[in-house]
């Protein structure tokens, strides 16, 4: 099982670089209010990816609802020493529940354009800080997984 959750973890890093790519734009500007071109920047892409890829789009949340579903039977099955199935457990599960709950409507939200720009601009700041909290849960758990070889 912890090929599959490995693949899942990686998979996920693989978006999250995405989505830094983008985010890390934040970090350049001290102001409140990001340059108009970085919140359109930011924005188009968050439409693109919430709203205008359906229904890939929800191939996201599939993959962390499969990849904890393969860290659970790894822990089930008891094969691996206990702290890398529920470490990862812990890591992926307090990781995905932010996710799904405050990033993924805050990037719809930002998506959407339609706040002032003080708004879009904290938004944008918030998914950058939520996107290098995951990057590192998750890299986390690709280690742990990959110990268990």
């Amino acid at each position: 099982m912890h090929s599959f959750a490995a693949a899942g973890a990686g998979f996920l890093l693989a978006v999250l670089w995405f989505d830094l790519m983008f985010d890390v734009q934040t970090r350049k500007h001290t102001g409140d209010v990001l340059p108009p071109e970085i919140l359109t920047s930011i924005s188009n892409y968050y439409r693109r990816v919430t709203t205008d890829a359906y229904p890939m789009n929800r191939l996201i949340a599939l993959v962390m609802l499969l990849t904890l579903a393969a860290i659970c039977a790894e822990v089930v099955q008891g094969e691996y020493a206990w702290w890398i199935g529920w470490g990862s457990l812990l890591l992926a599960g307090f990781g995905f529940v932010p996710t799904m709950t405050r990033t993924v409507p805050n990037a719809r939200r930002l998506g959407s354009a339609q706040d002032p720009a003080e708004e879009q601009s904290r938004l944008a700041r918030a998914i950058c800080r939520d996107h290098m909290f995951s990057f590192a849960r998750m890299s986390c758990v690709l280690v742990l997984q990959l110990i268990a070889r």
